[in-house]
């Protein structure tokens, strides 16, 4: 225990230590080099590698939180003790060896980069860098298999001894052909026992190499490539911005706002909660993060307006995905970093079709249907009065400008945020990286200077998080692209190509299916996952029926975005199932209604591209 203890806070402190490294630098270019000419040497280098850091140890952590993605749990959260003891035993033996051979990979690739070393900055070799990788494999292979048995020498025996012999074995094979099913059938057994997505991802890929009696180098080297892209270090910085809001008293203030501006009537509240949980999420990059953050302040909110607690619920649930398409949402910035779009022209893309998928929610989900809400006493007639509920609800919750006003006053740093974020990026000012730390600054002095609620706990706490949050995401995007990167080279999306079109005739018929077919795969798969995996499939299939990459773009995040509510891999169900102390087949019986509006919205954007492109045209 002591030695895991020692292990987490040394998995922390590099993790946070790369965050904040990676917030300094970009600031302090943007210092140096009007002052002096130059800045730091290999900035934007320095920064890159610091993401890879940042990836590998914010993975242990996520490991420590127990919050690294998997499929959901299967066998793993069976009712029988046996079965479901095994099955948790089974998927992290498992998951130990897979990172025993990641591992050796890793290490096969930074000896090959030893070989023939190339300097960072300031005589720093990049293998040390990339020495992060294997070491970080290694570390979670034994913290995996630590978690098999209470007993410290058999605790001990297991976390050296498995990622061990998963290193044995992969270097004793790397090169050899081998048979693909047994691999198969062996990753989908761990799948189903609870097994994390990155392992998963990650034997799958080395298993198709391994087919192919290529080197197994090509995985990590592709995670290496990956957490290394010059426009991904906005991601933890943007996403750090937002934490610094959410762990405060942003959303309250915001919360304040929107409920003087729309009134807290039944129309009301459900328009601020729907704009607030939206924009919320675009901030924090986290959907899951919105719920917790809002979700004790807005449902009291709704069942005060007149909401039967499971609509509160379902609205507060639902809401929290649509922030998917809304500058500076992560996915958004990912889609662009894969599709070689301009990050800018995704930020105008999404606003229009963000706004659709609002009002669609809003109005097809019948959240502004007073028939469906039952007005609390103090809404209704009073005697005598010749007014109805509706306008009983108006003349005493309608907008309060005079409130807002003072609301707006309150909350004008979190309002000014936005601007400071899109404005910095679409100007062309700063580049995506220095306008996410210019973003992540504003936050931090907003909250800790102008607010006084961002003390040195929840700085510490904000960093840690951050790192948690992107390392998870971060190691299932590396494998995830080891797996994509096989199966381009196979050809796969040029078979892709000519066998759709032989089946769906045109445009129309494509696109019907491609929103069907990615509903159906936010079900089944972590949105970054998702991203990472289908859209270098998808997009050259899109490209033959004439969509264009930033429509495509749109219509794969609105899709995807509805996975959020969807078993198993809809994160937000279980988020709001602890957040409101409800089973998960009552939130997810609940999202129902507003499943099908999304739907309906993802359609319409599909049918309108201009919904997307008018906007970027504009630039």
């Amino acid at each position: 225990m002591a030695l895991n203890r020692r292990l987490g806070a040394f998995d922390e402190w590099l993790a946070s230590g790369a965050l904040a490294l990676m917030l300094a630098i970009p600031l302090l270019e943007i210092i140096l080099r009007p002052l002096f000419g130059q800045g730091i040497e290999n900035a934007p280098l320095l920064v890159q590698h610091l993401g890879l850091v940042l990836a590998m140890f914010g993975a242990l952590l996520a490991e420590r939180g127990q919050h690294l993605s998997s499929l959901g749990s299967g066998f793993a959260a069976a009712k029988n003790p046996v079965l479901r003891l095994g099955a948790q035993h089974f998927a992290r033996a498992s998951s130990a060896l897979l990172c025993g051979m990641l591992a050796q990979a890793s290490w096969t690739f930074v000896a090959s980069e030893m070989e023939a070393p190339r300097d960072l900055a300031y005589g720093v070799p990049g293998w040390v860098i990339q020495a992060a990788m294997p070491l970080g494999f290694l570390l979670l292979g034994l913290k995996m298999a630590s978690r098999m048995s209470p007993e410290v020498g058999l605790r001990a025996a297991l976390g050296l001894g498995l990622p061990l012999a998963g290193w044995l074995f992969a270097a004793h094979f790397d090169g050899s052909t081998l048979p693909l099913w047994p691999f198969a059938l062996w990753l989908a057994a761990i799948l189903f026992c609870g097994a994390p997505i990155f392992a998963v991802l990650g034997g799958l890929a080395l298993a198709l190499f391994w087919q192919e009696g290529q080197p197994l180098a090509s995985v990590p080297l592709s995670h290496y490539q990956i957490t290394v892209n010059p426009s991904l270090p906005a991601l933890p910085l943007f996403t750090l911005a937002g934490l610094f809001f959410a762990r405060t008293g942003a959303a309250a203030r915001l919360g304040a706002l929107f409920t003087a501006l729309f009134g807290s009537g039944v129309t009301g509240t459900a328009i601020a909660a729907a704009i607030l949980c939206s924009f919320f999420t675009a901030f924090t990059g986290g959907s899951g993060v919105t719920i917790l953050a809002l979700g004790g302040l807005l449902l009291p909110l709704l069942t005060k307006a007149g909401f039967p607690e499971k609509r509160g619920i379902s609205l507060v649930t639902s809401a929290s995905a649509l922030g998917v398409l809304i500058a500076p949402s992560v996915p958004l910035i990912m889609y662009a970093i894969i599709a070689r779009v301009p990050i800018n022209t995704m930020f105008l893309a999404g606003l229009l079709p963000a706004l659709v998928m609002i009002v669609c929610l809003l109005l097809v989900g019948g959240y502004l249907n007073l028939k469906t809400v039952t007005p609390p006493e103090c809404f209704l007639r009073p005697e005598g009065s010749t007014l109805g509920v509706r306008g009983a609800v108006n003349a005493k919750n309608g907008p309060d400008f005079s409130a807002a006003r003072t609301a707006a006053w309150k909350a004008k740093w979190e309002i000014l945020a936005p601007f400071v974020a899109i404005g910095s990026l679409a100007s062309g000012i700063a580049t995506p990286t220095e306008s996410a730390a210019l973003t992540a600054l504003y936050a931090l002095l907003t909250q800790a200077i102008a607010h006084r609620e961002l003390n040195w706990a929840l700085l510490r706490r904000s960093l840690a998080e951050c790192a948690e949050v992107i390392g998870g995401i971060m190691v299932i995007l590396g494998m995830a692209l080891g797996l994509t990167n096989f199966l381009i080279d196979a050809g796969i999306p040029d078979a892709a190509i000519e066998w759709v079109q032989s089946i769906l005739p045109n445009k129309l018929a494509f696109l019907v299916a491609l929103n069907v077919f990615l509903l159906l795969a936010g079900a089944l798969m972590e949105i970054y996952a998702a991203i990472i995996v289908l859209v270098p499939l998808l997009l050259p299939v899109a490209l033959s029926y004439g969509i264009d990459p930033v429509h495509f773009g749109v219509i794969f995040l609105a899709n995807i975005e509805m996975g959020f509510l969807c078993p198993p891999a809809g994160m937000n169900i279980y988020f709001a199932s602890a957040m409101f102390g409800k089973p998960i087949k009552y939130v997810a019986l609940s999202v129902l209604p507003a499943l099908a509006a999304m739907l309906c919205g993802a359609l319409i954007i599909s049918a309108l591209p201009f919904l997307a492109t008018w906007l970027p045209s504009l630039l």
